[in-house]
């Protein structure tokens, strides 16, 4: 079977989104069945993700909110992300002050790379507090790596969906699947075969892991997937979830990104203080010609650059080039 990359990635909450009630996710009578009905030998690996379900046990936070979070600092951070954001407070200010569970409608980010797609479901996932599980596609050319592989094959384990579920704290992480327009397919296997079904989530709750053959509850697991390439995704997936595009920021917003992440990056080290509070505007230009993604990385070549010329601020000269080397001083003949 070939590698996966994947991601268990455990996010604090934000203030505001309190721990509601617990939600159990698989029984622990038919995981006893399972496990008494092992052979004395092999399956160590089966017999072990059994007892560590049993020790476990099968509550998990669920969150909701009490009210509608704090999201301005992610219109502003997120400037290109407007009516992704709009419409996630919409569905948090359905839920609120009601017994109805945290809903977030599956979605697509769909846009060119780097324009902060995987960010934005980073900071999503910190926003509601609860956890997030990481797949990323376009290293994956088996359909396991998220309904996991039947015990019987050599090196075999659960998928990305029951370990997220069973070795996290929550019932409704955010589950990101990078790059779904990547996913390629080796043989009989569909690596988003598994998505037909957790999408739905009358079908999700009795999502079956093949390698661990119990039914889970991943009903409220909220999926985001992110992609470059529409044609590239099965109808039957493009039909489960909402397709937001994402453009690139535009000049100024690109600017106000930079200008955040300077301010960021200086405030969060004791170097910072011996740069000067604001940035050059010219710098700033130079920066809004880049991907959101690739700023930070300009801003930390700038300050070094800066510093080994015994510099208190960051000249166009100091950051990168489209090739990531310093940009030449002088004239070019």
């Amino acid at each position: 079977m070939a590698g996966s990359s994947t991601e268990l990635v455990t996010v604090a909450p934000r203030s505001g989104i309190p721990i509601a009630q617990m939600r159990s996710l698989y029984r622990c009578d038919e995981v006893e069945r399972r496990l008494t009905q092992l052979p004395p030998k092999d399956h160590e690996h089966l017999r072990s993700t059994y007892a560590r379900m049993l020790e476990k046990g099968p509550e998990r936070f669920q969150v909701k909110p009490a009210g509608l979070p704090a999201m301005a600092h992610l219109y502003d951070e997120l400037p290109n992300f407007r009516e992704v954001l709009d419409d996630l407070k919409r569905q948090l200010a359905l839920c609120q002050d009601s017994s109805d569970a945290l809903e977030i409608t599956p979605m697509l980010l769909l846009g060119p790379p780097g324009v902060g797609k995987t960010h934005f479901a980073r900071e999503m996932a910190q926003l509601l507090g609860t956890g997030m599980g990481f797949v990323s596609m376009s290293s994956l050319t088996a359909g396991w790596v998220l309904s996991g592989a039947s015990s019987q094959w050599k090196g075999a384990r659960p998928g990305k969906v029951f370990e997220t579920l069973v070795d996290g704290q929550y019932a409704n992480p955010v589950m990101v699947v990078d790059e779904i327009d990547k996913a390629r397919g080796e043989h009989a296997y569909d690596p988003l075969g598994a998505l037909y079904s957790l999408l739905e989530h009358d079908t999700a709750k009795t999502f079956v892991d093949e390698f661990a053959e119990v039914p889970v509850d991943a009903s409220q697991v909220i999926w985001v997937a992110t992609a470059n390439d529409e044609r590239a995704i099965p109808d039957p997936i493009l039909n489960r979830v909402n397709v937001y595009a994402v453009a690139a920021p535009d000049h100024e917003a690109a600017r106000q990104i930079a200008r955040r992440l300077y301010d960021g990056i200086r405030g969060q080290h004791d170097w910072g203080r011996r740069f000067a509070p604001d940035p050059r505007g010219d710098v700033l230009d130079r920066m809004a010609e880049m991907a959101p993604r690739e700023m930070r990385r300009a801003w930390m070549t700038g300050f070094g650059n800066a510093r080994l010329d015994h510099r208190d601020e960051v000249l166009v000269r100091d950051l990168p080039d489209a090739a990531g080397k310093r940009q030449a001083i002088g004239f070019l003949q």
